[in-house]
């Protein structure tokens, strides 16, 4: 009985070598799958795990699905640094390597379109939030749309409240005055963080919006459903 594979994310093909540690989802090694111009990346995983009830309770349990999304997560974050991920959900299980192909197969000029679209380009998430104290104090209108205004000239794309990396937290307990992601050409990315770092100012200072960035990620909020939350 073949043990089932599991999808991490669909690629261009590429040619800068991969972390040659890399473990994923069940401590598997990940692989590549070709199938015309793209590339699945997979790997085995145990069929007592994954497969039917089994899979479906596992995910049901937070400590489980989190380490699963920790590993999953891992594998897309080093594959951004060699080429630009199309991410899929976790939990994404085929029977083998001819089902993973069927699906590319199925869907390859959709996601031929969508890598076009993504291609060279990682996201960056950006919140700038206010102490709950300061809230009544703070006018923080015209700086926020100043900083989106500025991020959304380096960007093609940006998105208010998005979904986000899978399992990140929602977003800080204080008010927020803007939660976004934005969808960077590799190469403006140092503009990208200069320009945030210039409105981000003294986190010491109150009151005042504190601005907080992380990245850079796979598209996560850019991508379309089935494959993810965008």
């Amino acid at each position: 009985m073949t043990d089932p594979r599991y999808l991490y994310a669909v690629c261009r093909p590429w040619n800068a070598p991969i972390q040659v540690d890399l473990r994923g989802v069940a401590g598997a090694p990940p692989k590549e799958l070709r199938h015309g111009s793209l590339v699945a990346v997979v790997s085995t995983v145990p069929a007592r795990d994954f497969e039917g009830e089994a899979l479906r309770a596992h995910l049901a349990d937070p400590r489980w699905r989190a380490d699963l999304i920790r590993s999953h997560e891992a594998v897309v974050a080093a594959l951004t640094t060699v080429t630009t991920p199309l991410p899929v959900r976790p939990g994404a299980v085929f029977p083998d390597d001819s089902a993973v192909r069927v699906l590319l197969a199925a869907e390859g000029d959709r996601l031929d379109r969508v890598l076009d679209r993504l291609a060279d380009r990682v996201e960056w998430e950006v919140t700038v939030t206010v102490a709950a104290a300061d809230a009544a104090r703070v006018d923080g209108a015209d700086p926020v749309r100043e900083l989106h205004d500025r991020l959304s000239t380096l960007a093609d794309a940006a998105r208010f409240d998005p979904p986000g990396r899978f399992g990140a937290p929602v977003g800080p307990a204080e008010p927020v005055l803007l939660r976004a992601a934005y969808l960077v050409p590799r190469g403006a990315c140092e503009e990208f963080v200069e320009a945030v770092e210039h409105h981000r100012g003294d986190p010491r200072a109150r009151p005042g919006p504190q601005v907080s960035l992380s990245g850079p990620w796979a598209p996560y909020s850019f991508t379309p459903a089935p494959y993810g939350d965008g």
